[in-house]
Formats: structure tokens, sequence, C-alpha cells
């Protein structure tokens, strides 16, 4: 795998081929070459880069509320925010945090809290990890995915991770 080659529409995004930081226009901007987007759908999660922008395949058609009442019969989902690095073993994941929300498709509504995941996006490139509101099937979910993904950058991520993870 080229850990420089981000052509790849499915897999984590591991590092900007970017090295140097623009001063001028745009300055401040956040940098998410890092950060990859997962979906977690009951037993499955799925890379879906689109929820970076809140645009991930179950996210597409949906007027949001931070009411959770006026989304009565919606499905709980999850977005985890997955940042990668570099350690002296090689690529692992670094911060991974997770953000719940509800969505009811056929009446086109959902639940989330805005705030609660730009900062949950946040922690996350400031390499923490924050999965303990995931059921014990969604972390098997995120467990199995970072592991076949790939077992390299799970093998090099923190015990803290796999421990979280593992409980």
């Amino acid at each position: 795998m080229d850990l420089l080659n981000n052509k790849k529409k499915s897999g984590f995004t591991i590092m900007s081929q970017t090295t140097d930081v623009h001063g001028g226009y745009g300055q401040g901007v956040l940098d998410l070459s890092s950060v990859s987007s997962v979906i977690i759908d009951g037993d499955e999660a799925y890379i879906d880069m689109g929820a970076l922008h809140a645009k991930s395949a179950v996210e597409k058609g949906i007027k949001w509320t931070a009411n959770k009442e006026e989304v009565p019969n919606g499905k709980p989902y999850w977005v985890v925010w997955v940042t990668v690095d570099r350690n002296e073993k090689g690529p692992y994941y670094a911060g991974v945090t997770a953000c719940y929300m509800e969505i009811d498709r056929e009446a086109r509504r959902g639940y989330k809290l805005l705030p609660e995941h730009v900062n949950r996006m946040d922690y996350s490139m400031k390499r923490r990890i924050m999965v303990s509101e995931l059921d014990g099937t969604a972390k098997q979910a995120l467990q199995k995915l970072l592991m076949t993904h790939n077992p390299q950058m799970w093998e090099n991520s923190t015990d803290e991770l796999k421990e979280a993870l593992a409980s």
C-alpha cells in the first residue's frame, strides 16, 4: 500500500502529499487530510468519506434537528472520526471518536448535535480515543473494520484504542 497515494476512494486517508503550509488566504483552515469518517449502522461499520461534510449516504437529503423528540422513529447511527498518523512503527490509528445520530429516512428527518460532531472531529485530530458511548455491537463492528482494513495499522495502534474497543 502506497501511504502517500490518496487516490484510493474507499480507504482511510493516511497522509497529505502537501508538506508546506500556506500562510496567506485560507490560513487557519483545518487540514482534514489525515481524518477519515466511518459510519456504524447496527453491526456493520464502513468508511464513508462524505460524512466529513455531512454528506454520507445515510445523511443525504435529511433535514436535521437538535431536538430528539422530532425524530420519534429514528434509526441509530454512529459517525466515527478516525485520524491516522505515523509513529516509530509506521502508520497507525491515532485518534478515534464517536458521535451519535438518529435518522428517519422515510420522514427525511434526523437528530444530531452538530457542535458535538465538530468537537469530536477536533478531539480525533488531537489524537484522543473517545468510544465509551458505543455499545458492544458497535465496538465490535468498528474494531473489525479497523483490523481488516489495515492489520499493520491496527497492530501499530495504541493499547488505549485496543482496550477501548475490546470492552
